[in-house]
Parts: structure tokens; C-alpha cells; sequence
């Protein structure tokens, strides 16, 4: 049988990309394979993975998933910064969904941030046209 695929779009399955990230198995090298890695959490469910990788000044304390929302597929649009030499960056992404059965879509620019080293997603970067 052959392995799931990745949600976030990458040509692996997900245990080699985003699940080994998931299960503390390494951290993201760059703002958008966390942001890959954040949406296929919201994939997976994952709300401690969402929680863990978010920076604390942004970070609910609390995450509900609404369980009505099935999150299907993920557009990287553009990056800026955000490599393993950057300390910051932006990744402006598409994400898509079934709500209920119906088609549905939010767009965004995340900033992402290193904190003690590891990439954290920041927040919509509002300054973005």
C-alpha cells in the first residue's frame, strides 16, 4: 500500500515530511516548510504541533478546531526571507477546505520569526498589500 501523501504539497509522503516534524522528529529549516508543516497540522488535527510552533506573544491559549472545516490542499504563493540564513520572513500561501462538503478558501501573508533558533509563525503580516 502505497504512503499517503503530504497536504502541503511537497512530492513526499506525510511521515517523511510534515509527520516527522509533527512527532518532534526534527524542526523546520525554513519559514515556509513551517508554514507547510503548519497546515498540514491543521490537516492532521494537531493543535499542540499549532500551539507549540506558534510565538508565545501571538499564541491563543487555547485552540478548537472546528471540526466541520477539512483543510484539502495548499498553495505557497510567494516567500520572502525566511531560509536557514533569515531570521525572519513572510510566506503568502492559499489554503483550501470542504466545509460541509462545500469548497472554500482563505488566502494570507504569515510572518514567521526564529525564537531560541526555531522558526515560529508570527501572524498575518498586516503590512502586506
Amino acid at each position: 500500500m502505497p504512503a499517503r501523501s503530504c497536504p502541503c504539497g511537497l512530492p513526499a509522503s506525510y511521515q517523511d515530511c510534515c509527520g516527522r516534524l509533527h512527532r518532534g522528529e526534527g524542526a523546520a529549516a525554513t519559514a515556509e516548510q513551517l508554514m507547510r508543516s503548519r497546515f498540514s497540522a491543521f490537516w492532521a488535527g494537531d493543535t499542540a504541533y499549532l500551539l507549540r510552533t506558534w510565538h508565545p506573544a501571538a499564541r491563543p491559549a487555547r485552540l478548537d478546531l472546528d471540526r466541520k472545516v477539512r483543510w484539502v490542499r495548499l498553495e505557497v504563493l510567494e516567500s520572502t526571507g525566511g531560509s536557514v540564513v533569515h531570521t525572519d520572513g513572510t510566506v503568502r500561501f492559499r489554503a483550501h477546505y470542504l466545509e460541509r462538503g462545500r469548497p472554500g478558501e482563505m488566502e494570507e501573508n504569515s510572518r514567521f520569526v526564529r525564537l531560541d533558533g526555531r522558526w515560529v509563525y508570527a501572524g498575518p503580516d498586516h503590512a502586506a498589500p
